[in-house]
């Protein structure tokens, strides 16, 4: 399998408004940081937190993990400022908010090519309002074209609720088909997508609970509002020592000169596939990027 893979298991959102926060990620056991100057900042700290972002994003020191500014909207009075100071910054991604179409991303691919950004300057999409429910497959389909650079989902569950009026309820049962909806249009499109945030972050057990159900649907991690989640969030989306051994024995097999030209053969009783190959290739790569990260 020619694929890289980044682990994206957790992503952790800090306020770009608060100093202190932005040093402290650099040691914390995170996959991925979300800097963010939309929704965590109030309107009178925006141009301080980007300044401060900027200033934490340029000096560095964030090591393996995958840095990510989020934006706020090019239809508000400080989108375009944002932008501009992230492309100057130079962290691996945008997280562009409340997307609704295509459209939104063009807007934001458009100014990074203006600006000559790098193409390891990736796009993320906020997925969080009812209209890029009904455009998922049309948005992800933005991961198909590099100029367009999009690299990652991120579901809003919060903001959906506010914009659907759908309640938030333990066991997410009003939210699985939207969940669904953009798993299903993030693989058409090549891209990651990571679940939303579990608001209660003392509910650690809740959380786990969450976690879990979100792997099951195919996510690729989940965002954090707290460092506590961590350690339930990487075992998760980590694949188990059982599933690590199970997919080197069906590789291994497959490997064999007599299954060479099989479609289908038998291991412990069970009927194992090539496309279940595939799957234990995948398992394999994850695994020795997690191995990797340290």
């Amino acid at each position: 399998m020619s694929q890289t893979f980044r682990p994206r298991r957790s992503a952790l959102y800090m306020p770009g408004s608060n100093a202190r926060a932005l040093e402290k990620a650099r040691t914390l056991d995170v996959d991925c940081l979300i800097l963010d100057l939309e929704d965590a900042v109030a309107p009178d700290a925006k141009d301080v937190a980007r300044q401060q972002i900027v200033e934490a994003v340029t000096a560095g020191g964030y090591g393996p993990r995958e840095v990510v500014i989020r934006v706020n909207g090019l239809d508000t009075p400080w989108g375009e400022a944002d932008i501009a100071a992230a492309v100057a910054a130079g962290p691996d991604a945008i997280l562009v908010p409340k997307v609704n179409g295509l459209a939104d991303l063009e807007r934001v691919a458009h100014r990074l090519a203006l600006a000559n950004a790098p193409a390891r300057l990736k796009l993320w999409a906020m997925m969080e309002t009812p209209q890029a429910m009904l455009d998922a497959a049309a948005i992800a389909s933005a991961g198909r074209d590099p100029n367009l650079r999009l690299s990652c989902f991120v579901m809003g569950t919060n903001d959906l609720a506010k914009e659907t009026r759908a309640r938030l309820v333990k066991g997410r049962s009003v939210m699985l088909p939207w969940l669904m909806t953009c798993v299903a249009a993030a693989r058409t499109g090549g891209i990651d997508i990571l679940d939303g945030v579990y608001n209660d972050f003392n509910d650690l057990e809740g959380f786990a609970a969450e976690c879990a159900q979100g792997a099951e649907m195919g996510m690729d991690g989940k965002t954090l509002v707290h460092p506590k989640q961590v350690d339930a969030c990487h075992a998760a989306f980590s694949p188990s020592e059982t599933e690590i051994a199970w997919a080197r024995r069906i590789n291994d097999a497959f490997a064999l000169p007599e299954n060479a030209d099989k479609g289908a053969i038998q291991i412990d009783g069970k009927m194992v596939e090539r496309l279940h190959a595939d799957m234990g290739r995948r398992v394999l790569a994850i695994a020795e990027a997690i191995a990797a990260r340290g």
